[in-house]
């Protein structure tokens, strides 16, 4: 099914002065659902999922947060943190109008939603989480961000030559997950290093003790053999959350490639958060716990 696209954007005050930031919206209607890209990664990595859940009735947007795709891109790393993307997502929400929405993402983005069901839980309609990176995450992860890190800031000539090779080529010519790598690969060196900084070096996620306060409906979504998400942090933080069902991935490149099993999930999961008889006045309302699964879905 064929939905609208409409791209926009706004603007923040952080400490780097008035920044700007780019979303698409895809559909329309007060269903709001709002995913966000992993770290680097620009929103459009979302247009697949954002097209299927539009499809169904969703109004969903994607967000390019501060320092990715095509939002500013500060040099400034104090304004780089998980709590500061949850903000940006609060604004984004004031911007559009919309009271509460599902708020989901990947990887950064997945952590960045649970900052803002933190900071602003009576926004947070469901939380949709895909490979949330926790405390089984930190050894790895300090491998893959020490390196970006030093190579921003001491070989910054191989983050612009990287760049210079890649921005040439048309996005339209290759397929779509390949064009994401490529934009994936047009970074600043000041700007990533500021990024990955204020990520490395700040807090990853909310507390295990703020996230079992969390009580909103949560679908997360694990890989295995993923050793920088590893799928024990998503079972984990499916089993903290009162109301949180896991799904483990067959592997890494399903939802990304074989995108039609897990794509049911969240349609299936986003209708349930807005169905009408899943909230009245007095806040949600709770039906059976389903059990929780430790396997693959069928």
């Amino acid at each position: 099914m064929l939905v609208s696209e409409r791209i926009g954007q706004f603007f923040l005050e952080s400490g780097s002065g008035r920044d700007r930031l780019e979303y698409t919206e895809y559909g329309g209607g007060d269903a709001w659902v709002v995913l966000l890209p992993g770290q680097l990664l620009p929103r459009r990595m979302q247009q697949p999922l954002a097209r299927a859940l539009a499809a169904e009735g969703m109004h969903v947007v994607t967000l390019d947060l501060l320092g990715h795709g095509r939002s500013d891109r500060p040099a400034d790393p104090l304004v780089y943190s998980m709590t500061a993307f949850g903000e940006q997502v609060v604004a984004l929400l004031d911007h559009l109008g919309a009271p509460e929405a599902v708020i989901g993402g990947t990887s950064l983005g997945a952590n960045a939603s649970l900052e803002v069901a933190a900071i602003a839980p009576e926004r947070v309609r469901g939380l949709l989480l895909e490979m949330p990176v926790l405390d089984n995450a930190v050894e790895a992860g300090i491998l893959v961000c020490a390196p970006l890190m030093f190579a921003a800031r001491f070989l910054p000539f191989t983050v612009t030559a990287l760049r210079r090779a890649t921005r040439p080529v048309p996005r339209g010519l290759v397929p779509f997950w390949a064009g994401i790598a490529l934009d994936a690969c047009n970074q600043r060196p000041d700007a990533m290093g500021a990024v990955v900084h204020g990520v490395f070096f700040g807090r990853m996620a909310p507390s295990s003790k703020q996230r079992r306060a969390m009580t909103m409906p949560a679908l997360v979504v694990g890989h295995p053999s993923d050793p920088i998400h590893p799928a024990a942090d998503a079972a984990m933080l499916a089993e903290e959350m009162p109301d949180a069902r896991f799904v483990r991935a067959h592997h890494i490149l399903e939802w990304r490639f074989w995108p039609e099993r897990l794509d049911r999930e969240a349609v299936a999961f986003a209708q349930g958060c807005w169905a009408p008889a899943s909230r009245t006045a007095s806040g949600p309302v709770r039906g059976p716990r389903r059990a929780r699964r430790t396997g693959s879905v069928t």
